[in-house]
């Protein structure tokens, strides 16, 4: 299988958000990726879209955050740049959940890393690499992802998230 490739530029503003979703969609749909992957990928992308945004572009409109799709025979990847100066990952605390805390430092991470099989960074730290590994899913996994998806997307954890 060949690998192939889409690329989206977008806007450091919210709104962007649903051309993000609209690429995940689409993307979704054209590998027939079952609701479990929908889920999973989504919230991944979001929360990497939102700290691009945020910590990244500082919500400067003019800045772009570029949202790259790679498909392999092995899955697919996605990467989420932003112009910004980057961080360093490794001062992100390794948090376990406890089911109790819905905020935290490093909550976006924190997801991305449950719902994904692979996270890289670049060196400078403004590029982020989520990988799902289609050809290996499981129904164990899938069981996994989606109690965890359901768990942070329950209206109760929408609102501590607003506050």
């Amino acid at each position: 299988m060949k690998n192939e490739q889409k690329i989206l530029s977008l806007r450091s503003v919210a709104e962007s958000i649903n051309q993000l979703e609209q690429m995940i969609e689409d993307v979704c749909d054209l590998y027939k990726l079952n609701h479990n992957y929908i889920g999973c990928v989504t919230v991944s992308l979001t929360e990497a879209f939102h700290n691009a945004l945020i910590h990244g572009n500082k919500n400067v409109p003019e800045k772009k955050i570029t949202i790259q799709m790679e498909r392999s025979a092995t899955g697919i990847a996605f990467s989420v740049r932003d112009e910004g100066e980057g961080f360093n990952p490794s001062i992100i605390p390794n948090v376990k959940d406890d089911g109790k805390e819905k905020t935290f430092p490093g909550r976006g991470l924190f997801l991305i890393k449950s719902l994904a099989d692979d996270i890289s960074f670049n060196e400078k730290g403004n590029e982020i690499k989520i990988g799902f590994r289609i050809s290996s899913i499981n129904i164990e996994t899938s069981i996994d992802r989606m109690e965890k998806f359901k768990e942070y997307s329950t209206p109760q954890s929408q609102q501590k998230i607003e506050q």
